[in-house]
């Protein structure tokens, strides 16, 4: 498999990800932003692919633990040597796994937080076929339900689960957490100020019972010529986290 050797957050992740197919982009790095774990807390991925997100994650959270659970076997090997390539194995791990497997056949404690970009379709005639390279990524053979019933399983009582996803699927998120999670809190992301949210990226808390709230957007891009705004690119660069305030 032909790889690039790419940076993340301002230089200071290399990250090799396949030159075709799926690659790495502004949800990985919003997912990253979007994790508030506190210094001492386990936090896991569920379909870390080559591990940008579970990286940066660990660049901005360095007191605290990650593990990366991917299905595909290239796509874990290359999350692999990027934890060595970025000397963070003393708390970044990959390991193979699918969320269509139960959560306790895994083997693992609940963890504090479970973070994941689900792939956004579960139709495949929703959408024109993608690359057989990018098939995994866009297109969630266990259906979203099935995510979001890991990423539950996969935390403790209060634990935290952060999703980033369509827009239009907010609804089907909050409908297959709610039973066992609240707390709500749902950051709309828009790519200019004048157009819809394209994606939205949801905090849930195990068992919480706090109203829902919903946060200002991040506009993405700008119209008078930027290619980012300063607020995304700070985040981009690692320079801003994304907050839940």
């Amino acid at each position: 498999m032909e790889v690039t050797e790419d940076r993340l957050l301002g230089g200071r992740i290399v990250l090799r990800q396949p030159a075709r197919g799926y690659r790495a982009g502004m949800d990985a790095a919003l997912l990253a932003a979007a994790c508030d774990a506190s210094d001492g807390q386990a936090v896991l991925e569920a379909g870390c692919g080559a591990g940008a997100a579970l990286l940066a994650a660990a660049a901005r959270r360095p007191g605290a633990r990650f593990l990366g659970l991917e299905s595909d076997p290239e796509a874990v090997a290359l999350a692999q040597q990027n934890i060595v390539l970025n000397a963070l194995g003393d708390r970044v791990e990959a390991r193979r796994a699918d969320v269509g497997q139960p959560f306790s056949k895994l083997g693992l404690p609940p963890f504090d937080m479970a973070m994941a970009n689900p792939p956004f379709f579960d139709d495949e005639g929703a959408l024109r076929a993608p690359d057989p390279a990018k098939r995994a990524a866009w297109i969630a053979v266990e259906g979203l339900a099935a995510w979001c019933a890991f990423l539950l399983k996969a935390v403790r009582e209060r634990g935290a689960i952060v999703m980033i996803h369509r827009a239009d699927r907010l609804a089907d998120i909050m409908a297959h957490l709610a039973p066992k999670a609240g707390s709500f809190t749902v950051r709309p992301v828009h790519p200019f100020a004048d157009v819809p949210a394209k994606r939205v990226i949801v905090r849930a808390v195990k068992t919480g019972k706090a109203p829902l709230r919903i946060l200002p957007p991040l506009v993405l891009h700008d119209r008078a010529g930027g290619k980012h705004t300063l607020q995304a690119e700070a985040i981009l660069r690692g320079e801003a986290a994304l907050g839940w305030d």
